[in-house]
């Protein structure tokens, strides 16, 4: 499925815009802050159901009282998003709905500079990344995914309240157990496949012989889910003080490993540019594999964070998607 057009109204700094899509590469030229990147934000929007950098009553434009997104594809699907300053809705063809279902959503490979810093970021940060790679990967991941983190924000906020009794924490102990398990075994697997492709794929950019795997660490590999029941009951006095739950999945962390060693510190500038590479094309060909569908790729001005061997190895491995991407300026890449 490819995308023919799409359109936005009110959103962000945009009063109208319009953009038709080439089936294979569309590039968005402006200054920095003209608006580019959010052009692809709606268009995450409008393939994976939210955005990925900030909730709605931030995205619309200053002084309206709401935004509207279409997108066309070039197999007569239509997809409409409006936010009226209440509620957001979808439109697929003549039915709406408050949420983009897993059966209209399109998986999208999104490359932010951003990513390029991955490895000595944060493990927050490594985690959402995994999260959304993980959600397109499987959406029963996304769901479950979504009902750990409403308990777990739940029971923080009851954990703030003056008053509040192990009891009544009970309910939401039990959603944690049982989700956090289930999504670490998900992060096991998913991990597993990525190391299977990722030294490869790495050396075939970089062309030399180091070799790079992940290392997902989580305090739950031998556990059941009662024992962390138990785990959550016994730091009831910790959370009541913190106002926060301090054990859980919401925990765990990715760390790159880079010839036995951390990544972080012992990879260079342009090794890391190189890992983060073979991280996205592993991203693209997992997501061919389990969901028969080739990704549309959405780069927002990384060609300027890559030299041109990176570049070209870029274009080359994303050659038979549908790529769109923004920049500042006009790039070349030499053969």
């Amino acid at each position: 499925m490819l995308i023919k057009s799409i359109s936005l109204k009110n959103f962000r700094n945009h009063t109208d815009y319009f953009l038709k899509c080439n089936p294979t590469t569309t590039l968005i030229l402006g200054e920095n802050g003209c608006g580019k990147t959010s052009v692809l934000e709606a268009i995450y929007i409008l393939t994976q159901g939210k955005s990925f950098r900030a909730t709605d009553p931030d995205i619309i434009k200053r002084e309206t009282d709401f935004y509207r997104i279409e997108i066309n594809f070039d197999t007569g699907v239509k997809i409409i998003a409006t936010y009226d300053n209440l509620n957001k809705t979808f439109q697929i063809s003549d039915k709406k709905t408050k949420r983009l279902s897993a059966k209209n959503k399109y998986p999208v490979i999104l490359f932010l500079p951003s990513d390029l810093n991955l490895i000595s970021g944060s493990p927050s940060r490594r985690r959402d990344y995994f999260d959304r790679f993980f959600s397109t990967l499987n959406p029963i991941y996304a769901s479950v995914l979504n009902k750990y983190e409403k308990a777990l924000s739940q029971r923080n906020k009851l954990l703030k309240t003056e008053y509040i009794k192990k009891d009544t924490l009970f309910p939401w102990d039990l959603i944690l157990a049982k989700n956090g398990l289930i999504l670490k075994n998900f992060r096991h697997q998913f991990i597993e496949e990525i190391n299977q492709y990722l030294t490869t794929t790495y050396r075939s950019i970089a062309e030399n012989n180091d070799e790079i795997t992940i290392e997902y660490t989580t305090d739950y590999n031998e556990i059941t889910e009662a024992e962390f029941l138990k785990l959550l009951e016994q730091k009831y006095e910790k959370d009541r003080v913190l106002g926060h739950t301090s054990i859980g999945v919401q925990r765990d962390n990715y760390e790159f490993i880079f010839n036995q060693k951390p990544a972080d510190g012992s990879a260079s500038r342009g090794e890391t540019r190189s890992i983060i590479l073979a991280l996205k094309f592993i991203e693209a060909r997992l997501i061919v594999e389990k969901l028969n569908q080739k990704p549309i790729i959405l780069l927002d001005d990384v060609f300027s964070e890559l030299d041109n061997k990176r570049r070209s190895c870029l274009i080359n491995n994303f050659k038979n998607h549908q790529v769109i991407i923004t920049s500042v300026e006009k790039f070349t890449i030499e053969k």
